[in-house]
């Protein structure tokens, strides 16, 4: 079957491609996108010349939804609306698939979701009711990302946890504190940011903080660090600062450059840094789940989603690029009409 592919050729020009698919696994036709920063990098040529080098020309968009149109192994009904999975394991190994060098990821590694049709293997498309707000699903790969590192933390805390503490005021951080709120209804989430504007969106959370008006006698049992690039230094030296010993620290930010870190109070405190990146299936799995059971967490996620943008043409996916790189908080959402 005849398939037409938008790449990224290089930084800021998109091109057409015409390939075969294969009619085996499932063909999925995207319905609705959603930009990450990572997208951003690429488009922007913010990535080192060399990386450019290497990956382009690649299909963007790791984060979507789409409607089925063909399934060989049953499991699908043509029409079914599924969520995507970007990661793509080619081999068993001895960790999460997630983490494995054998993996390859969908907008990094090779394709992503901007093209007419996609096929996947049937093990990397999970349904989604056909009553899920399309605007939040188009972004649950981000979802299940803070969700696997909340289950590894599940996993390894060991002391209280009656205080958590997440830093950042953008998407991921305002995730992250709602999937806490969500899974520790009990314990007291406090997020930490440096925007007041953007901080006050986070309702749901017991306590909020700019990060330079912080009591001096405040407390936190673990703490998610979802801030990423040169400010997450800072970031994580207050966090060690006021965590209680035995602690865990859940790193989700991404810096292209080393960050310093405090080793000798990691030492002193006896924490655990615990790094989280992508997700797996089970995660995907664990997001929908989680959405059904908890449907008002829609009304709080629909707070993320600050621009739609309808593609028609390759300008379009330019404008919406443009429009989201000028956008300091939120995802932009592209409803895809290719």
């Amino acid at each position: 079957m005849i398939n037409v592919v938008y790449r990224l050729k290089s930084p800021k020009f998109f091109e057409e491609a015409i390939d075969e698919i294969e009619l085996d696994g499932v063909v999925v036709r995207p319905t609705y996108l959603s930009i990450c920063q990572a997208d951003q990098r690429y488009y922007q040529g913010s990535r080192p010349a060399e990386v450019l080098e290497k990956k382009l020309p690649m299909a963007l968009i790791h984060e979507g939804i789409g409607e089925v149109v063909f399934d060989d192994s049953g499991k699908f009904s043509s029409g079914d609306n599924v969520v995507m999975i970007p990661n793509t394991p080619q081999g068993e190994d001895v960790c999460r698939a997630n983490y494995s060098y054998k993996s390859k990821f969908r907008g990094s590694g090779f394709d992503g979701f901007t093209s007419d049709l996609v096929r996947l293997e049937s093990d990397r498309v999970v349904k989604i009711p056909e009553d899920f707000n399309p605007h939040v699903a188009a972004f649950i790969e981000l979802i299940s990302v803070a969700y696997q590192g909340i289950v590894k933390f599940s996993q390894i805390s060991i002391t209280p946890k009656d205080t958590l503490g997440v830093w950042g005021d953008g998407n991921l951080g305002f995730i992250t504190a709602l999937l806490l709120k969500v899974k520790f209804p009990d314990s007291k989430v406090i997020v930490f940011g440096k925007h007041l504007e953007n901080l006050n969106l986070f309702s749901f959370a017991d306590e909020i903080y700019q990060i330079h008006n912080v009591p001096k006698n405040l407390a936190i049992d673990h703490a998610f660090e979802c801030v990423g690039s040169s400010a997450s230094q800072s970031a994580i030296e207050q966090i060690i600062d006021i965590i209680n010993p035995q602690g865990i620290i859940s790193l989700f930010g991404v810096s292209e450059y080393p960050v310093p870190i405090n080793t000798r109070m990691i030492l002193e405190k006896g924490l655990t840094v615990q790094g989280n990146s992508r997700s797996e299936r089970e995660d995907f799995v664990g997001v929908v789940e989680t959405l059904k059971q908890n449907p008002r967490m829609f009304e709080y996620l629909e707070k993320l989603v600050t621009t739609i943008c309808e593609i028609n043409t390759l300008n379009d996916l330019k404008e919406a690029f443009d429009k989201d790189h000028i956008s300091h908080f939120g995802k932009t959402i592209l409803k895809w009409n290719k």
